[in-house]
């Protein structure tokens, strides 16, 4: 049975430019020239989507995605806006609009939007995989239940969402939990930290070139837009974009297209913008280092990510999945937490939130006898040192003693010491907030040494 979707507007040419584009795509309609018509329809008839013009004789479209919230909240509303009408579209996706289109409409746009928003309707073989991917936000504390409401919510929406939290809290997890769940399940999810591209390569980075295009420029390259084309586009820092940039990044948005460095011609997109960062993007507008306008477009819905000291009940729970983890990466038995360093753990206040957990996990893991992890072993402060009869003095243990060590059958003493040379630079970097030459005198090693070790280890 083909998918039926209304189609509201009190211009009889465009209801029926829209009729003709749908019939060949195999879908059934029906029309109404005005709002008391489409409820009184949606009343008595199942849709698999609605589609709205803005202006109707007796309301407009804010009317019925407001009776549709309240009365079908699983149908996909998409608006058809006014050209160049960019904050009714921004209204619209803020009151729960799935996507907009605009005037004149572009029928490539119109069905990329259509087959998307019926994605949504028709196929549930992604709820299982959707809601594993959605217990990734692990944890029953109210902050991690309302967080995956959220994320839930704003899957059944293509509008721009702005993740803000601190450093370590898990936007990016948020990110491909909102991607896993929403229509563009299945398209690539591409991720990129906008902090981390050299600012004479970024543009090529994010929107591609052509050969010839500037001097090591040996062939065509795309974009990551383009190669997120279908899919999601995750923004990492994005408040680190220098501003020549993010004029660039507008004019796509808004776009919807990307002119490859050294092309004449625009190339059309299909992605989703999903940004975040841990700045405060009002206080980068007061600096004037970040445009108002960018601002208004990628934060059209905004989802805070707690950080880990407003969900200490979760830590239990975080702990036990991140060890299991680390103990598949490692192929080793899963180490466990004793009663004192769950207590050591959920007593300390995490300044760099769940990131700063692993870190600490990790380097428990391999520092651990037999593997308990002791308060000791998690180097946090505020725990005391060991101590025990063959420990007199009280001083920490760096390294597991000869008997401590499990000889597995597929033991490697270059991966464990790997493991060990790994987690000791992991946390020089975390205990220097990331400063690499201040982890190196840390650690007791150049500079360029240390940089070696983070490329030969995978840590860059």
């Amino acid at each position: 049975m083909s998918a039926s979707i209304l189609i509201l507007d009190d211009e009889p040419d465009i209801r029926e430019l829209l009729e003709v584009t749908l019939h060949r795509m195999a879908l059934s309609t029906r029309s109404a020239g005005t709002l008391t018509e489409a409820i009184a329809i949606l009343q008595t008839q199942k849709f698999d989507l609605c589609l709205t013009d803005m202006r109707l004789p007796d309301g407009d479209g804010f009317n019925l995605i407001d009776y549709i919230r309240a009365n079908l909240p699983t149908l996909p509303v998409a608006v058809i806006t006014a050209h160049g009408n960019t904050e009714m579209a921004i209204r619209a996706l803020k009151a729960g609009a799935f996507d907009f289109v605009s005037k004149p409409v572009n029928l490539n746009k119109l069905r990329d939007l259509v087959t998307s928003a019926l994605s949504l309707t028709r196929d549930n073989s992604f709820l299982s995989s959707a809601q594993s991917n959605a217990q990734n936000i692990t944890g029953q504390s109210l902050a991690a239940i309302k967080l995956r409401e959220q994320i839930s919510s704003l899957a059944r929406t293509q509008a721009p969402v702005f993740i803000t939290g601190e450093s370590g809290s898990g936007k990016e997890l948020a990110a491909r939990a909102i991607h896993a769940q929403s229509s563009r399940r299945n398209g690539p999810f591409v991720a990129v930290n906008c902090g981390a591209i050299p600012a004479e390569l970024m543009e090529s980075e994010l929107f591609g070139h052509l050969k010839g295009s500037f001097t090591s420029a040996d062939k065509d390259k795309k974009g990551l837009f383009q190669t997120a084309e279908g899919g999601s586009l995750f923004l990492d820092e994005v408040a680190d974009l220098p501003l020549s940039m993010q004029v660039k990044l507008l004019r796509v948005i808004q776009e919807k297209s990307v002119r490859p460095v050294g092309s004449h011609e625009e190339v059309p997109t299909n992605i989703r913008v999903i940004s975040a960062s841990h700045k405060n993007l009002q206080r980068e507008i007061e600096l004037n280092n970040f445009r108002q306008d960018l601002y208004y477009r990628i934060n059209v819905i905004e989802l805070l990510v707690p950080p880990l000291r407003e969900r200490t009940e979760d830590i239990e729970e975080l702990s036990r999945h991140i060890l299991r983890k680390i103990a598949k990466e490692n192929r080793m038995e899963t180490p466990s937490l004793t009663p004192q360093a769950l207590k050591a753990l959920i007593a300390y206040h995490f300044p760099g939130n769940i990131r700063e957990l692993e870190n600490i996990l990790q380097r428990a893991a391999a520092l651990s006898a037999n593997r308990m992890i002791a308060p000791e072993d998690l180097d946090i402060p505020g725990v005391s040192s060991y101590k025990n009869d063959a420990n007199p003095t009280g001083a920490k243990r760096n390294i597991m003693t000869a008997t401590q060590i499990e000889f597995s059958e597929d033991f490697s003493l270059a991966r464990y010491l790997e493991d060990i040379e790994r987690t000791n630079i992991t946390a020089a970097l975390q205990q220097t907030r990331w400063n690499k030459t201040a982890a190196a005198k840390k650690l007791g090693m150049s500079f360029r040494s240390l940089r070696y070790r983070l490329k030969k280890l995978g840590l860059e």
